[in-house]
């Protein structure tokens, strides 16, 4: 991918589709994701309604930085400045395993035009065991 910082920059429609494998439990969480230039990166912000199981409806947010050393690496950190995982944003599909103690993440991108691409997670832990599929869009 060229330029994956210009990729990603700008405002995207986010469907994003949840199963809790051990509670049987579905959710969504509809809403925008918006990466905005700031030194050294982008940062992530993603807005939007919240449904979960039927017992859940609430608004909901999210933070990210996404760093990129050079043209085939992304590093993104959670927004208390901890490293979460990287890819190579060069490739058509992209994967990463990244562990954060006690609970394994299993995330693949794929990157299928310029204006969508999508993710897939795989979380598993003691007290965790889900899966996220999320479809982004571009906006305007």
């Amino acid at each position: 991918m060229e330029g994956a910082a210009a990729y990603f920059t700008g405002q995207w429609t986010v469907d994003r589709h949840i199963a809790d494998i051990d509670s049987g439990w579905t959710g969504r969480f509809e809403g925008w994701a918006r990466f905005s230039p700031v030194p050294g990166g982008l940062d992530y912000l993603e807005r939007g309604r919240l449904r979960l199981g039927g017992l859940v409806d609430t608004h909901a947010w999210r933070r990210y930085r996404w760093v990129f050393p050079h043209p085939h690496r992304v590093e993104v950190y959670f927004e208390d400045g901890s490293f979460f995982h990287s890819f190579d944003p060069g490739l058509q599909r992209a994967e990463a395993t990244p562990y954060h103690d006690p609970d394994l993440y299993e995330v693949t991108y794929e990157f299928e035009t310029r204006e969508r691409w999508r993710s897939e997670w795989r979380v598993e832990g003691p007290r965790k065991d889900y899966r996220l599929v999320t479809r982004y869009w571009r906006e305007g």
